[in-house]
């Protein structure tokens, strides 16, 4: 039943798709049998069912992963390299299944699906490399007869808890790091795509991760005594979590009652500032980019768009002519531009703010109404919008375009900066001082100068504010799966 249930997927190789958790090397089912219904968002059709599982499996989960901790700890860096590169490779060989997979579960066009699993692997391949670059260092003593020295060990047991967007991407970037440092892992993907977290803990098995490194416990109603947890166990030494600000208050509420190192991606609401001397031409490119990239299901994809007064009118008209163009349809359809919208709450979302927006005065270019019965919703672009307007408030997590007419520096950054969160921030000038004034005081973890492409494997991914706390990616990422620790030696 379970082959001819993969088969059904369209992959070259159907032993990726898995239909059970995995724990201590098992792939089993939820204890008292219980499923979750995986729908591809295009159709509303049944993809598969996966376990709904509960504190009883999250435990054994969670065992399992310490279990398996004393040998993995104590692998050198070259051999979790190797077996890091080794999953990059077969994420390589199986980049089109991979596509596919991100594709069937989460809707985005199939370019982007492959485009994604091409940045998920970025993410083994960099942190294989970090593996043994994670230098201790000596601290010379103001006593003769003392030498310090400084060494890094791997933190312990690692909760990593991820969101739809990036079905294997928002995974790779936290479960890189821990394998990479040396931490054993539980993984909660999300109901709505946990298919592609099952490809990559197969893969990585296939690589040479040793039984209990990885254990996935899928769930979805039980997700409050899943995620509690995950959070609170005292096995558990590190949570990281991607996902809205909301959640990650709650689960770093929890975390503190055993004081873990947390790691917390939470919500955006960026903004994205077109001043009077930028190429209006790479302007609106970089919009397309940064508004519509996964039909504007991204925590890093523009919410507010401010354009300068002189300019507004001729970006507002070729923003709309570009948007009139996309054609939204199956991810698998090599004409779709634009996929569905992940379920009928995002695209409720998206209505409420544009009738909030259009009730207070803004103007509908182009798009506005989510296609009947469905998760497709028009891409749009909205003119004139308030500074009241809902959308200036709440991050909107759809194809949405919202642009604010603003008329100098000042106005546009105290306009940027007046929200709780700030993950990153855009803007488009030629004037190399105004370039250096509004990076340094956009209040954002990121900021995109002339481009509306941030993330890449090798940055400090994260935010400020209520965006989360830590940084993922980058020359420093693993060192938050990581405790330093002192060893003083005296007389010598």
């Amino acid at each position: 039943m379970a082959s001819s249930q993969a088969s059904a997927f369209g992959l070259k190789d159907p032993s990726l798709i898995k239909f059970q958790g995995l724990i201590d090397g098992k792939w089993v089912d939820a204890k008292d049998g219980a499923k979750i219904v995986v729908k591809n968002p295009a159709s509303n059709q049944e993809l598969g069912t996966v376990p709904e599982m509960g504190l009883a499996e999250t435990e054994e989960a969670i065992a399992a992963a310490a279990k398996a901790f004393p040998a993995w700890s104590t692998t050198t860096a070259k051999e979790r390299h190797d077996i890091l590169m080794k999953m990059y490779a077969l994420m390589q060989q199986h980049h089109d299944d991979l596509g596919r997979l991100i594709t069937l579960e989460n809707g985005k066009t199939l370019t982007e699906g492959k485009g994604e699993n091409t940045y998920s692997s970025s993410f083994i391949e960099w942190y294989a490399e970090e593996a043994i670059r994670t230098y201790g260092e000596q601290i010379p003593s103001a006593f003769k007869n003392v030498r310090n020295i400084v060494i890094k060990q791997p933190v312990g047991v690692v909760s990593i808890m991820t969101p739809w967007n990036f079905p294997s991407a928002m995974i790779t970037r936290k479960l890189g790091a821990a394998l990479a440092a040396g931490c054993t892992t539980v993984i909660k993907p999300p109901p709505e795509t946990p298919f592609s977290a099952l490809a990559l803990a197969e893969l990585a098995s296939r690589a040479g991760v040793p039984d209990g490194v990885i254990n996935v416990v899928t769930t979805e109603k039980n997700v409050a005594a899943v995620g509690k947890q995950m959070c609170e166990s005292p096995v558990v030494k590190k949570v990281t979590f991607t996902g809205s600000t909301p959640v990650a208050k709650l689960l770093a509420g929890m975390a503190a009652s055993t004081l873990k190192k947390v790691s917390l991606e939470a919500g955006g609401n960026a903004p994205f500032i077109v001043f009077d001397d930028a190429n209006i031409d790479e302007a609106v490119a970089a919009a397309i980019v940064c508004k519509f990239r996964g039909s504007g299901q991204t925590c890093v994809c523009a919410n507010r768009i401010y354009v300068h007064s002189t300019v507004y009118a001729e970006f507002a008209s070729r923003l709309a002519e570009k948007v009139a163009a996309f054609k939204i349809g199956d991810g698998l359809d090599e004409s779709t531009t634009h996929g569905p919208l992940i379920h009928s709450r995002a695209t409720e979302k998206v209505t409420r703010h544009i009738e909030d927006a259009v009730f207070k005065g803004a103007q509908v270019l182009v798009g506005g109404k989510v296609v009947e019965n469905t998760n497709f919703f028009q891409p749009t672009v909205l003119s004139d919008v308030p500074s009241d307007a809902l959308i200036n408030d709440e991050e909107t997590f759809g194809p949405l375009a919202a642009l604010v007419k603003f008329d100098t520096e000042d106005e546009v950054i105290k306009l940027a900066n007046a929200t709780e969160v700030g993950l990153a921030g855009y803007f488009f000038s030629r004037d190399i001082g105004r370039a250096w004034r509004v990076a340094e005081r956009l209040e954002v973890g990121m900021v995109a100068v002339n481009t509306g492409l941030i993330s890449q494997a090798v940055i400090p991914f994260g935010g400020v504010k209520e965006s989360g706390l830590g940084r993922e990616g980058g020359p420093h990422g693993i060192d938050e799966y990581m405790n330093e620790k002192l060893i003083v030696f005296g007389g010598l």
